[in-house]
């Protein structure tokens, strides 16, 4: 699978939206990928966990943990197929966490999964939440990177397709794209 069939996925999908988003990360942006509208076929959802999965095989994975909402399908899947334990954090007050009764033991090898990168920063707080429980950080996988190699997280990353996305930051939206109506389809702004 190369980044082509990926892209050629989200459009027959209608995963690749077009339009004014403000990204999860607070980027505005002329393109959404939409990973729900993807991953909602299981056909693809194990398409592409299983491209995760290889590329992961022989790093002795104990544990998937994905930041929720958006990195939960894809995690839980490439956990099945690792066969492996599957957990996820989320935000309580803002504040990414472990809850649930979900829990990472000092022995645990684990693989951080996500959707969508672009600045990084759900990932990042997942590499804390490990680190903070001395756990052994394998590495990260996702299927959309759109820093296009530029976020490093200090361990192996495999994304299936890296992208320059067009984005731009609040106070320097053009006024083109200022023009469309904004939409915000990210999960780090819903309430818990």
């Amino acid at each position: 699978m190369n980044q082509d069939d990926v892209l050629k996925i989200f459009i027959e999908t209608g995963g690749l939206l077009e339009g004014h988003f403000i990204l999860t990360s607070g980027y505005h942006s002329p393109q959404y990928f939409q990973c729900a509208k993807v991953l909602q076929y299981p056909k693809y959802n194990t398409l592409f966990a299983t491209e995760i999965a290889k590329h992961f095989s022989n790093f002795d994975i104990t544990l998937v943990i994905s930041p929720a909402i958006g990195g939960i399908v894809l995690g839980t899947e490439v956990g099945r197929i690792l066969n492996v334990r599957t957990i996820f954090a989320e935000r309580e007050n803002g504040i990414m966490k472990l809850r649930r009764g979900f829990t990472i033991s000092e022995s645990d090898n684990v693989l951080i999964c996500e959707d969508v990168v672009t600045t990084g920063k759900s990932v990042f707080e997942i590499i804390e939440i490990v680190k903070e429980n001395k756990a052994n950080l394998k590495g990260v996988g996702y299927i959309i990177d759109r820093s296009n190699g530029k976020v490093n997280f200090n361990t192996e990353q495999f994304s299936l397709a890296k992208l320059d996305v067009i984005k731009f930051a609040p106070d320097e939206v053009p006024d083109w794209l200022e023009k469309i109506p904004v939409s915000k389809p990210g999960s780090r702004f819903i309430k818990n």
